[in-house]
């Protein structure tokens, strides 16, 4: 017999895009540079040499994509502003351009019967504030307030979501430590700056929004994966530690008060990460400002990691081992579908740091079907992993989590960073050389769910 699994009546259904990944136009109407186009037009950093300039070029076809997101039935829609299109150099002259290309944007939302939830920092830095040392020096974070306050004068009028940062702990490790994002650096020292910062102008940002938008629901976003070490060993339980305190601890702990944890303090002090310690860039008064309340934690979950210490000697036999590689059980990223992850970190966040509503900001699957003789994008493989996750979902709220809307990421194929347009994520199919969108089966079976508000299970 199908159960149906019903979603509380005033539970977010939505879909997320970020401004480099879709808008294009990237040199049009006073937008300046930003990291990402210095770092994909550096040969050997993205997949073919591809870049944003294009992409899926909604800077132009914005209005058509709403008609798509109303076929759809979306009742909320997350993006993010292109920082260098409101302040071309960071701070000082506003671009009055990119502020009406954003309030269009967000009027054409509104009249469709879609909330827009702004994500200010999706990871493209304008490259003049990169010039001055970005995020590893404190004068960026300062930057980012004045952005803030700029566009929140300009849209909070009508603009009540606000997400401060997407993934800090994604554009602290691959943009500085391991160099496969922009800016490239491969600088754990640097990271390490750049992660206090971000945190920093979270706070202070936050500030910002409740002062020009008072009704405002705020928050951040965090990246957070489900790892569990393969045996008991001591070995691979220390590599979980250091991997969950490095992308998931050092960042979720100082916004709830807990300061950054001390394992994770020692590993970089031992590992002469901190040669002059916190101290350095931590300044008196910093950590008592970073857990400015929020409303809202995001969460964007996308897999499982089972840590392994491959180099560690005579390790003990693996008690967990990844599923078998099939398109079923592994996305085209490289990534394994396992959907009680969702669930087990959702019950974990909730539990623990007591967040007063949880949001899934991203979450889905990348397959590259294309369109069939028919012309329909048969996705089964992405429907299969959407369903399990939001079936997922489901058993966390009535565990008891303040589980409150869902994004699925993305509302189209788009640039994929350093992939290119190798990996589509989308529920709408892009042809990138005519700019036909097509809407996935996928789409038509979210469209179902957020009707019945749902699913089969």
């Amino acid at each position: 017999m199908t159960k149906k699994l019903t979603f509380p009546p005033s539970f977010v259904w939505g879909a997320a895009t970020a401004a480099y990944q879709i808008e294009g136009a990237v040199n049009e109407d006073g937008r300046g540079e930003s990291v990402w186009d210095r770092f994909s037009h550096t040969p050997g950093k993205t997949h073919n040499g591809e870049t944003g300039d294009v992409t899926c070029d909604h800077y132009h076809r914005w209005e058509d994509d709403i008609k798509l997101m109303q076929k759809l039935g979306l009742k909320a829609y997350r993006f993010s502003i292109a920082w260098a299109r409101i302040l071309p150099q960071g701070r000082g002259e506003v671009n009055q351009a990119g502020i009406d290309f954003y309030s269009n944007l967000v009027d054409g939302l509104l009249a469709a019967g879609i909330t827009p939830w702004v994500t200010l920092f999706h990871w493209d830095l304008p490259q003049a504030l990169q010039d001055e040392g970005g995020f590893a020096v404190r004068s960026t974070a300062e930057a980012f307030v004045e952005y803030t306050e700029v566009i929140t004068k300009a849209l909070g009028d009508r603009v009540k979501h606000w997400i401060t940062h997407n993934e800090p702990s994604v554009y602290t490790l691959v943009g500085h430590w391991y160099g496969e994002h922009a800016p490239g650096l491969t600088d754990p020292a640097t990271a390490i700056r750049v992660s206090h910062h971000l945190l920093l102008s979270h706070a202070w940002a936050m500030a910002v929004i409740r002062r020009n938008v008072p009704d405002a629901q705020a928050g951040i976003t965090l990246n957070m994966n489900w790892t569990v070490p393969a045996s008991n060993s001591r070995a691979d339980r220390e590599l979980q530690r250091m991997v969950d305190g490095q992308w998931v601890r050092w960042f979720i702990d100082p916004l709830y008060g807990r300061g950054y944890p001390a394992d994770i303090v020692q590993d970089y002090t031992g590992s002469g990460f901190l040669p002059d310690g916190l101290a350095a860039f931590v300044l008196p008064g910093d950590m008592a400002q970073i857990p400015a309340p929020t409303d809202f934690l995001g969460i964007n979950f996308y897999n499982r990691g089972i840590m392994r210490d491959e180099n560690a000697p005579d390790n003990d036999p693996p008690l967990l081992v990844p599923q078998p590689k099939t398109p079923e059980n592994w996305t085209e990223m490289g990534w394994e579908n396992y959907a009680d992850g969702l669930h087990f970190l959702l019950c974990r966040i909730a539990f623990e740091y007591h967040p007063t509503q949880i949001y899934i900001t991203e979450n889905g699957a990348s397959y590259s079907t294309g369109p069939d003789a028919d012309g329909k994008v048969r996705d089964d493989l992405r429907q299969r992993y959407l369903r399990t996750h939001l079936a997922a979902g489901h058993r966390a709220i009535q565990a008891g989590v303040p589980f409150a809307g869902y994004f699925q990421w993305s509302l189209m194929d788009n640039f994929e960073w350093s992939f290119g347009t190798s990996q589509r994520f989308g529920m709408i199919w892009t042809d990138y050389e005519t700019q036909k969108r097509t809407i996935k089966e996928s789409g038509h079976w979210y469209a179902d769910v957020i009707r019945a508000n749902g699913l089969a299970e």
